[in-house]
């Protein structure tokens, strides 16, 4: 099972990655920061790749799972040749085929698990905790981007910003209808369950929120270096919140 968990958490990041950079603007930030960043998405396509490769008896459906793989590294090293070359237009195409192409990963990855959850809820734990990844990750890597390019605007990183508390919304709401609709009685006496969804929620969601709104804060002063500090504490949680969530999705017929 951890392997799968593992291989679902890749495609959800990447897809969430690739989200991030098809909604960021290429007029404010340079392209070099989509081709180093499509180069990301390649390194976590080839790995999911070869994780499935060598043990295709350990993860259901194993052959899909690594021909989405392949294409979607394809797909990323294609697109970082046009942003190298700055084609800004095909180079947003590609980053929403990669895009499109993870999040198939990353339903069949869970589909193909040992629970059979309904098509809705995977198609939407899947696309809401991608996003938050993605969204997060995206924030720390442009934070970043501003130290070797300080002359770029702030707007798209306080956009990404936001996105964040959008992502973290949709995130709760569904985890919430997810305690309601699929916690059975027995679970909510069991010490360690409760741990693990305490631990999900006020570093995932709640201590993630907190720290995004930390996060513009400081860009008002405006301090991008302090910001992105913060937002690799945020990364932190998002990644500890979202294999909690996994795990314990694991045990419910719904996403928590």
């Amino acid at each position: 099972m951890l392997w799968q968990v593992l291989i679902e958490f890749v495609f959800r990041l990447a897809f969430g990655l690739t989200a991030a950079m098809a909604v960021t603007s290429a007029r404010d930030v340079t392209s070099g920061f989509f081709r180093v960043h499509l180069w990301v998405g390649l390194g976590l396509n080839t790995f999911s790749a070869a994780v499935v490769a060598t043990m295709p008896t350990q993860l259901p459906q194993s052959r899909p799972l690594l021909g989405i793989s392949i294409l979607a590294a394809t797909l990323s090293y294609v697109g970082s040749i046009f942003w190298l070359y700055e084609k800004a237009t095909p180079g947003r195409w590609v980053l929403w085929f990669v895009t499109a192409v993870n999040l198939a990963g990353a339903c069949f990855a869970s589909a193909s698990g040992e629970s059979s959850p309904p098509f809705w809820a995977i198609t939407l734990d899947s696309l809401s905790s991608g996003l938050l990844l993605g969204f997060t990750f995206s924030a720390m890597l442009l934070g970043h981007w501003y130290l070797n390019t300080p002359s770029m605007k702030m707007a798209p990183l306080q956009r990404l910003i936001i996105l964040i508390g959008v992502a973290v919304l949709f995130r709760a709401v569904l985890g919430a209808s997810g305690i309601l609709l699929g916690i059975a009685p027995g679970q909510l006496q069991s010490q360690a369950f409760l741990s693990f969804l305490a631990l999900r929620w006020l570093a995932g969601l709640i201590g993630l929120a907190v720290l995004a709104w930390m996060s513009w804060q400081t860009l008002k002063i405006p301090n991008t270096q302090s910001a992105t500090g913060i937002l690799y504490v945020a990364v932190i949680f998002a990644f500890l919140g979202e294999l909690t969530s996994q795990l314990l999705s694991a045990q419910t017929p719904f996403p928590l």
